[in-house]
């Protein structure tokens, strides 16, 4: 039966493998430290954190997120250690909240290995304090046991390690945080809120939704540089619920796409409660079989969501179906070589065939560990890989990839969709199993289509200019759907290309129609691009500031703009770069978006002036490249840019349908 603890209250803990479970309405840091007989830490060495997230027998992750699981192994805590405390900490210049009254009570429960909750710890009456000591682990004659503390620390990270015994606190502190904002560089948007009814529909046993019986997740290994790619829509932003459309807040009027009507570019929110479409059931299992698959396995309002919701729901899965996998990997090469410590630390093992038996047994143990978690794992991936096999063709043209036949079906909506694909991620204990890479609509934050050879691997071998070219296809293609998605006259596109080097790909659009005007050229027309579109960010900054939608010239365009930047810094004078990183900052809060194809490289003449810039921007790539991270575990996922058929015409396709809508409009 579970312990919900208060403050100082203590219980005793039935077992040493353990996992900490930390639940948050916003990001927030987790960290440990060990502590001796009395309470004192040794070290830096004994200090578990972002950026040294592994120490004997405690392992914590490497980025803020509102989910941790900390994955503890009391026996295998080094000599000395009486004492584990769970640290939280909120992330510092990600423009998060600063303090823990602002933000819903922290949630801590210590689990074993099978999910089974044994005590739990919710932080109540946080005002000021941005750090806070959760709870400890402690050892009383030899009987381990768990503490509710939450001691808060108004003055941050710093001031909650200095309480703890360790030598130039701040200096950690800031060591730390530093980790935190490249773990943010490089994770994708966050998994979706969940619903009042609760997580994914879960089936019979079997399923890849079981709760893993192997030790807890390992965090990925850091990429080889600090990647661009900020959080998509997090981890830095406090999850609330989501809502899909509704009559109160779809259409164009809420978009505020006529000056005299309302402006909103926050995300479509429905403004009356009525319950959730029901999901679709899955056929009966056969007894002693996982239930089959079954596209919309999530609750929400509507079948696009359901399919959003079931998607993040995969993606959750296989990461930490994978993480408990490696982690058990991990855990069984320790155990072998623990053993093996032990057993040739003997002297008398030294002698005969003692030592021999030792290593076969310990590596008998090994063996076996690793082949439970592969069998686990391939269970798990079976499952996944039958769910994707039924969710890909249901998808909708804004959730699928060009191969798929919706597109060829496609009409231009009326309304926007809750989000749009941008590529698939994969891992690789399957490459096989992709995880469509879903952004919400509209935009939270711009695109950078990384055009540079260091980008990746893959890159590195490319011809220069080949790998620019594809860059450009590559954004050109993720416009094309934007507009296509999109109703008809909401989305304007905006091309700078200074020079004209990027004429045979933008030609799809330049001769369909669907530009705002032709793409500009030259150090001219660079500066009248931008200066009308920060002339746009500004009017509707301070009409709804005012909330005097009315008060706008009425030939602005209130619509959603895209501004596609090729060839970024050429062309660009230092008045040109302060406007571009005004809009990348700005801009998608009033419905300005930033798609830029860049080489840092290139760029590098402005020093960390453009640092905020580059964090800013969601980075991808033209070619495959693992730089993107999960907002649960933090693996190193593979990213995969959507691709054409070969010998397909379905962007020209897509994109004279998108002209013929805007006729038919009157736009």
């Amino acid at each position: 039966m579970t312990a919900e603890l208060v403050r100082g209250q203590n219980h005793t803990l039935p077992q040493t493998r353990l996992e900490i479970r930390v639940s948050a309405g916003t990001p927030v840091v987790a960290g440990a430290t060990l502590g001796d007989e009395r309470g004192t830490v040794r070290g830096i060495e004994w200090i578990a954190h972002p950026g040294s997230p592994q120490l004997p027998g405690l392992e914590v992750s490497q980025q803020a997120a509102a989910d941790h699981r900390l994955a503890v192994d009391l026996e295998a805590l080094p000599t000395g250690v009486h004492r584990v405390t769970v640290l939280l900490a909120l992330p510092v210049g990600v423009g998060g909240p600063v303090r823990f009254g602002a933000v819903p009570a922290p949630f801590v429960a210590v689990t074993g290995l099978d999910g089974t909750e044994i005590a739990s710890f919710t932080l109540t009456d946080l005002d000021a304090e941005s750090a806070v000591s959760a709870l400890e682990l402690y050892r009383r004659q030899d009987v381990w046991k768990v503490r509710a503390v939450g001691q808060g620390y108004a003055g941050g990270l710093a001031a909650m390690l200095a309480d703890q015994g360790v030598t130039e606190p701040a200096a950690l502190a800031g060591t730390i945080q530093e980790a935190v904002t490249r773990g943010l560089a490089r994770s994708v948007a966050p998994p979706p809120p969940r619903t009042p009814e609760g997580d994914r529909v879960r089936h019979a046993t079997g399923s890849a939704d079981h709760r893993p019986t192997v030790p807890p997740p390992a965090p990925a290994p850091e990429p080889p540089e600090p990647l661009t790619d900020p959080a998509a829509t997090g981890p830095a932003h406090t999850a609330q619920p989501h809502t899909a459309p509704g009559p109160a807040a779809a259409g164009p009027a809420a978009a505020g796409t006529s000056a005299g009507g309302p402006i909103s570019y926050a995300h479509p929110r429905r403004q009356h409660a009525a319950p959730p479409s029901p999901p679709p059931t899955a056929p009966p299992a056969q007894p002693g079989q996982p239930a089959q698959p079954v596209a919309g396995d999530a609750t929400g309002w509507s079948m696009d969501e359901r399919l959003y919701n079931q998607i993040w729901g995969m993606f959750e899965d296989l990461a930490r179906a994978v993480a408990a996998y490696r982690s058990a990997v991990d855990f069984a090469e320790s155990r072998m070589d623990q053993e093996l410590d032990r057993a040739l630390s003997d002297p008398r093992n030294r002698i005969g065939g003692a030592g021999d038996r030792a290593r076969e047994a310990a590596r008998a143990k090994r063996d076996e560990l690793t082949s439970r978690a592969r069998e686990a794992l391939d269970r798990d991936l079976a499952q996944l890989a039958a769910e994707a096999a039924v969710v890909e063709p249901a998808l909708p043209a804004a959730y699928a990839g060009w191969g798929n036949p919706v597109w060829h079906a496609h009409r231009i909506p009326m309304e926007i969709p809750m989000a749009l694909r941008i590529g698939d991620l994969h891992l690789p204990e399957r490459t096989d199993l992709r995880i469509p890479l879903l952004v919400r609509l509209p935009l939270e934050r711009g695109i950078w289509v990384d055009s540079g050879r260091a980008a990746s691997e893959a890159a590195a071998l490319m011809d220069t200019d080949r790998l620019r070219r594809l860059a450009m296809e590559t954004a050109v293609a993720h416009a094309a759907r934007l507009l296509a998605v999109y109703p008809p006259g909401e989305f304007a596109v905006h091309v700078i290309d200074p020079a004209g080097s990027a004429a045979g790909p933008l030609a799809l659009l330049v001769e369909a129609g669907v530009l705002a005007g032709p793409p500009a050229a030259g150090p001219g027309g660079v500066a009248s691009v931008l200066a009308h579109l920060t002339r746009r960010v500004d009017l509707v900054q301070m009409a709804v500031r005012a909330g005097a939608a009315d008060s706008l010239p009425p030939d602005l365009d209130t619509g959603e703009q895209l501004l596609v930047v090729n060839d970024f810094p050429h062309g660009f004078d230092d008045r040109a770069v302060t406007q571009l990183r005004y809009l990348a900052d700005e801009g998608p809060a009033v419905g300005v978006h930033l798609l830029m194809v860049a080489d840092r490289e290139e760029a590098s003449a402005y020093g960390p002036v453009l640092d905020p810039l580059w964090r800013s921007l969601l980075r991808i790539t033209p070619v495959a490249d693992s730089h993107l991270a999960d907002p649960w575990v933090g693996h190193a996922w593979t990213y995969e840019p959507l691709t054409v058929p070969p010998g397909s015409r379905v962007l020209e396709q897509v994109l004279a349908a998108v002209a013929e809508a805007r006729r038919a409009a009157g736009r």
